[in-house]
């Protein structure tokens, strides 16, 4: 028994004007006349995502369906920067990856990014210094910690959600339910945080 999903095409008024290279998620808008996409995963397929967070991602339906629980967690930049790192990581061209990463870290590192990632001060800081001489190895450490928080906290609500157990017990897909879940804070954050609480004796 498969279930269908249905995937919206998103709207971002903030668009750069350059190419986007989040195609994996969107799709190039070639021959898709229609404003949905359907896909059908089989139960099957969506318990070999339940084996590993890396099977999960290397599954092009199994990153979609999890793309689309960031998304009800309001925390999707954390898998559109992992996406943008790997496509980063297969460029060839210096301008090209000039330009990639000063795009990337625009978009995800700076401070007040319009997608900010959740990384400690010293990997910004790494990076900043970086940027104008950037490497395919540039975003390795921030990469890597992007990684990691999903795989440990996100990935471990996802297959707890109700996207993913509809999946594998084949249920029709229900209404998305958003809700905002707070940003955590980084250690340096913390560190920054004036205490207004007093103690009357």
């Amino acid at each position: 028994m498969e279930t269908s999903l249905v995937f919206f095409s998103q709207l971002n008024m903030c668009e750069p004007k350059e190419k986007t290279f989040f195609k994996l998620i969107h799709g190039s808008g070639k021959g898709d006349t229609s404003k949905e996409a359907k896909i059908r995963i089989s139960p099957e397929e969506a318990v070999i995502w339940g084996e590993s967070f890396d099977k999960l991602l290397s599954h092009k339906d199994g990153l979609k369906t999890f793309t689309r629980f960031l998304k009800t967690e309001f925390s999707e930049e954390n898998i559109e920067f992992w996406i943008a790192c790997e496509d980063f990581k297969k460029s060839q061209d210096p301008q090209q990856i000039i330009r990639k990463a000063k795009s990337i870290y625009e978009k995800f590192i700076q401070n007040d990014a319009p997608q900010e990632v959740n990384l400690d001060f010293h990997t910004k800081e790494i990076i900043a210094r970086s940027i104008t001489q950037p490497t395919l190895h540039s975003f390795d450490v921030a990469q890597s910690r992007v990684y990691q928080l999903m795989e440990q906290d996100s990935y471990m609500r996802f297959l707890k959600s109700d996207i993913y157990l509809d999946l594998i017990e084949g249920r029709p897909q229900r209404p998305t339910n958003l809700r905002r879940r707070s940003r955590s804070f980084t250690y340096n954050e913390f560190q920054d945080v004036n205490s207004d609480v007093s103690i009357w004796l």
